[in-house]
């Protein structure tokens, strides 16, 4: 199945709410409404990551900056439809091949006993 993936900045701050007492309470209620939003999209939340950015600082300095983002995929779709994938067989796999062929075609009671 192919997808497409989308990466988002994640929350820097919590949403105030009545429930949400403590700055890890706030900042879970801001990262739940973001995953919920992305959701309603069709996007399935994969994974966050922290990335570093090479960024300017003055006028000819570099330093390093790091965000942490949201990475999110959903199916690649075609006019609207979801892409279809190949038709998988339902059937039971097949057994592999014994080590050797001539064993299956000797009658009955004479295959060879030291394996």
């Amino acid at each position: 199945m192919a997808f497409e993936y989308t990466v988002i900045a994640a929350p820097t701050r919590g949403e105030k709410a009545k429930d949400a007492k403590s700055p890890t309470d706030r900042y879970a209620l801001a990262l739940t409404a973001e995953l919920n939003r992305m959701a309603a999209d069709g996007w399935e939340y994969l994974r966050a990551d922290v990335l570093p950015s090479e960024e300017r600082s003055g006028l000819t300095g570099r330093t390093t900056v790091y965000h942490n983002v949201l990475v999110f995929r959903r199916p690649i779709t075609t006019s609207g439809m979801t892409a279809e994938l190949p038709a998988v067989s339902q059937s039971a796999p097949e057994p592999a091949a014994p080590p050797s062929a001539n064993i299956q075609d000797q009658p009955a009671g004479t295959q060879d006993k030291a394996e």
